[in-house]
């Protein structure tokens, strides 16, 4: 009980620390502290697959943390300022773009959430899935005024187009999700160029969407589809909503989901980037091939 408490304020602070700091150096300290405080949660089933999974995600973060900090120094280097918000440097902006997309395990460098989800509890899955996400996305909100627009629009393209292709063939849950959450990262940085706002609001609601089915997947302890389709007899209820928050996760309208990308291809069709728009409605429509095909199961 202590230790739990203790790691929960961890991750809560580091968090915390992260996108209320105005310098580097504590913003860097701050996601140190976070993912050294859920590394024992990923490792807590006393499983090879799981202790695989914490050393996936030690090494990827790790990496990422040492390319922000290269980062951060290059830039103080050049500017002589620490400031999150004086990020000025072109190479610097560069390398910490891709250290955040790393960090929260976007297209091209996502290759290690699916296999971390894979190894965990639905919890911790639902834990790195949207919490963890939070303090590189604020990390790349404050900075995404300095952000080169066609760095932030390839990657939110590619994360979409492997997070729909990647989720189709998977019968475990937990990799769709994660691939899903790939997805939904890449329409959120796909919009971070033209209008951050746009980005933080589809991130917050892709978490609440993802949280109650993640959520009812552990009450039915569910793990993989095959035991999707025997849950209807037992929990009707629980099953329809994951059903219809699946749809609403791909984006389907009438629900929620449809509304952030409604907004998003609105704003890409605004600034004459159809091309782009029609690239993201494509890729969505493969993503919701996996999502109807769990609706459908069930």
């Amino acid at each position: 009980p202590t230790s739990i408490t203790i790691i929960t304020l961890s991750i809560i602070m580091g968090t915390i620390m992260t996108m209320s700091s105005s310098n580097w150096l504590m913003a860097w300290i701050g996601l140190e502290l976070n993912m050294l405080a859920i590394l024992p949660i990923i490792s807590k089933p006393k499983t090879t697959r799981a202790s695989e999974a914490t050393i996936k995600y030690f090494l990827t973060q790790a990496i990422a943390s040492a390319m922000m900090l290269l980062s951060s120094t290059t830039n103080a280097w050049q500017t002589g300022s620490w400031d999150i918000l004086e990020l000025k440097n072109k190479f610097s902006t560069t390398i910490m773009t891709l250290s955040l997309m790393m960090k929260m395990g976007a297209a091209p460098i996502h290759f290690w959430l699916p296999e971390v989800l894979q190894g965990t509890t639905l919890q911790t899955a639902l834990l790195i899935t949207t919490w963890q996400k939070l303090a590189p996305i604020s990390l790349m909100y404050m900075i995404s005024n300095n952000i080169q627009p066609a760095l932030l629009m390839s990657a939110g393209i590619l994360s979409m187009i492997v997070g729909g292709l990647g989720g189709i063939n998977q019968t475990q849950l937990r990799k769709t999700m994660a691939y899903s959450s790939i997805n939904n990262l890449g329409w959120t940085i796909m919009i971070m160029a033209l209008s951050p706002n746009l980005a933080v609001m589809n991130i917050f609601i892709y978490m609440i969407m993802t949280t109650p089915i993640f959520l009812m997947m552990t009450s039915t302890s569910t793990k993989t589809l095959q035991n999707l389709t025997t849950t209807w007899t037992t929990s009707t209820a629980t099953t329809l909503s994951i059903a219809l928050l699946m749809l609403s996760t791909s984006g389907l309208p009438p629900f929620t989901g449809f509304l952030p990308k409604m907004l998003a291809l609105n704003e890409l069709i605004t600034q004459k980037l159809t091309t782009l728009a029609t690239l993201a409605i494509m890729t969505s429509l493969v993503s919701l091939l996996f999502y109807l095909r769990i609706t459908y199961l069930i």
